[in-house]
């Protein structure tokens, strides 16, 4: 795993997006925004791990029957708990055809999240900007893709450089094994199809911010005009998830 990653026993895919810089050269503050796969998956010391840090607002990006079906985080009334869906198409991709180009699909159901969940996706961006002070984490099922999506529109806002946000994504390709042994554990007796299940490699967030820059004009573009993210939501996202920006040293002039 790297230092971005939080050892857990039953959660695969929980880590910090802290330390991430941005064009300005200011830093995504350590501990204040986490990414995770289902916080349903939470017992024992993993409990007492995750509320070791401090956390406030939970943003659960999972649909209210994965949610009812497979559990929320527990104790949902300590933080500020939200379900919002951002994925209004639900597919299996256990089943996705092996003999398709496997990122161009996950791409085009990306598309999808980003026209039909607008809504859900300001709420959330929203949510993160003011939520109460205290860590946040937002989290779906592997953490994966919908939670992929999420971490790539917010560091999008904060003006986290393309590059790293491609290499957060793929971050999840460090927990596949572990997602895919899930994955067997919860569906005995069924085939995976399709043999890239809990992959996440770049080349897929490269397809969608692409797929938003063809669409919209940019992936900010997208999130300002399309979503509706006001120049007011930026501002408290950068304020509250950035270190402050240094001032530059003072020049002393010099004397004859």
């Amino acid at each position: 795993m790297t230092a971005r990653h939080i050892e857990f026993e039953r959660l695969h895919n929980f880590r910090d997006l802290g330390g991430h810089r941005s064009a300005d050269g200011r830093t995504v503050v350590p501990g204040a925004l986490y990414r995770s796969d289902s916080l349903g998956k939470l017992r024992g010391a993993d409990w007492d791990r995750f509320l070791a840090l401090g956390i406030r607002t939970v943003i659960d990006l999972r649909y209210p029957w994965e949610a009812d079906a497979k559990g929320r985080v527990p104790e949902p009334h300590r933080f500020t708990y939200a379900n919002l869906s951002i994925e209004h198409r639900p597919y299996d991709q256990a089943e996705i055809d092996p003999d398709i180009d496997p990122w161009r699909y996950l791409a085009d159901r990306f598309a999808e999240v980003t026209e039909d969940g607008v809504e859900e996706i300001r709420q959330a961006i929203e949510l993160i900007a003011d939520a109460e002070p205290g860590p946040t984490v937002f989290h779906c099922t592997s953490g994966k893709d919908r939670t992929g999506l999420i971490a790539a529109f917010v560091l999008t806002l904060l003006d986290v450089p393309e590059e790293e946000i491609l290499a957060d994504f793929a971050l999840t390709e460090l927990a596949t094994e572990r997602l895919k042994a899930d994955w067997h554990t919860a569906h005995p007796g069924r085939t995976m199809r399709w043999p890239a299940y809990g992959r996440a490699p770049a080349t897929v967030m490269e397809l969608v911010l692409a797929d938003l820059e063809a669409r919209h004009g940019s992936p900010t573009a997208y999130l300002t005009d399309h979503v509706g993210i006001t120049p007011e939501t930026v501002a408290r996202l950068r304020a509250r998830l950035l270190t402050p920006a240094t001032s530059p040293t003072p020049t002393v002039p010099e004397t004859a």
